[in-house]
């Protein structure tokens, strides 16, 4: 019988979906579960945006559109850039993809060579990691621990950066632990990076979700000269409430992007129309929704720290973006609920999910088993329930 390609033999399943799946098979059996589980903003786009998608299925041409993007798309995509303080890009410099992890694939593809050293700091979001290896990469992961925040410092990047180093993936804000870094921890990273020969992915997708005034700071903005090594990416996912419209962008050096052009037209060929219009509609549309979601992130937020504070032994570094929260629950190790023995994140997890009915992603999927990721982007009561849950279930441990 013929075989599968041995590259098949790295490929996993997102460890995100499958906790997603098994809470959804849980409720559909009759549980009362609560899921903190999966990153799915809990609102959707403005009437703007669904009123130009219905325009354009009026209008629908029924033809292939472009491989790098339609015009309109791509100058709203700049438009996005541009209040994010970017003025360099041009339409020669962007392409869209079918949701930023489609984008990473292509990029991915298009600069590693079987072997190549790809720098991935930890925790990590899933993908980053599982596209990698499904390509073929060597991950040198930088253990960032909750006792340096999650964030990776100038020292650790510089001892990983090697002769076969291709490629750094850099995610600010952070999936899974909603760190943001700041100026000074930004200009020192490119410090270092200003003396290397290597790609820089940048992956801003959670950028215009931050708290507390800290504000958003880029390698480009610090460090200019790095402009035709720093690949950005962005998605309408999380900051319109469009995940299921499928709508990343990279804006790169100009032989990125043609490359990205490439692969998309040897697959996906070009997004639906409707899809492109509801984007443009977003981007260039009322930014009221993203900037009242950010707000009420930032409530929810406290009211995750303001849990944590009261749970003894669990700590959990204060995170100012995104919607995750990352807490170390080391403390629980070695103890019982019930008639469960907590060894590791994933028997903390499978017995909060069992006893409680709340899912959260064991921090071994992003790298780090102390932890666990909570996303908080449900509903406020479910929030403040399953909270109450998860403080119950830690309080009954012994």
């Amino acid at each position: 019988m013929p075989q599968l390609a041995e590259r098949m033999s790295r490929a996993v399943p997102s460890a995100i979906m499958a906790i997603a799946e098994k809470a959804r098979r849980m409720k559909a059996q009759g549980r009362d579960i609560i899921s903190f589980s999966i990153g799915v903003p809990n609102f959707l786009p403005g009437d703007h945006v669904y009123e130009a998608a219905r325009n354009a299925l009026t209008h629908d041409s029924g033809q292939y559109g472009s491989n790098r993007g339609p015009d309109a798309l791509l100058d709203a995509f700049l438009v996005h850039l541009k209040r994010n303080g970017f003025e360099q890009f041009e339409r020669k410099h962007l392409c869209y993809g079918v949701g930023a992890k489609h984008v990473i694939f292509n990029l991915m593809y298009a600069v590693i060579e079987e072997g190549d050293e790809i720098i991935l700091p930890a925790p990590y979001w899933t993908s980053h990691i599982d596209i990698a290896r499904i390509l073929g990469a060597e991950v040198k992961i930088a253990q960032c621990g909750a006792d340096q925040d999650y964030k990776l410092r100038p020292e650790q990047l510089r001892a990983l950066i090697g002769p076969k180093t291709k490629l750094l993936i850099f995610n600010n804000p952070s999936n899974p632990t909603g760190m943001v870094y700041s100026e000074e921890e930004v200009r020192a990273l490119g410090d270092v990076l200003v003396d290397s020969d290597i790609w820089i992915m940048s992956d801003d997708i959670y950028n215009q979700m931050i708290f507390d005034g800290l504000g958003w700071h880029h390698l480009l903005k610090t460090h200019p000269s790095l402009q035709d090594r720093v690949i950005v990416l962005d998605s309408l996912s999380k900051t319109y409430g469009m995940p299921g419209w499928r709508v990343g962008f990279a804006a790169a050096p100009e032989s990125i992007a043609q490359a990205l052009v490439t692969l998309n037209s040897n697959h996906i060929t070009n997004l639906p129309e409707v899809v492109c219009a509801a984007a443009v509609a977003a981007l260039t549309g009322p930014q009221d929704i993203p900037v009242r979601m950010c707000a009420e992130f930032a409530l929810k937020r406290d009211e995750v720290m303001a849990c944590f504070g009261r749970i003894a032994g669990l700590s959990c570094p204060r995170p100012q973006g995104a919607f995750y929260a990352f807490p170390d629950i080391s403390f629980a190790f070695g103890k019982r609920h019930g008639e469960s023995r907590i060894a590791n994140d994933v028997d903390f997890c499978t017995a909060l999910l069992e006893a409680e009915g709340v899912a959260c992603v064991p921090g071994s999927a992003f790298g780090e088993p102390n932890g666990l990721r909570i996303s908080y982007t449900c509903k406020a009561s479910e929030l403040t329930e399953g909270l109450r849950r998860f403080e119950a279930f830690c309080a009954a441990l012994r």
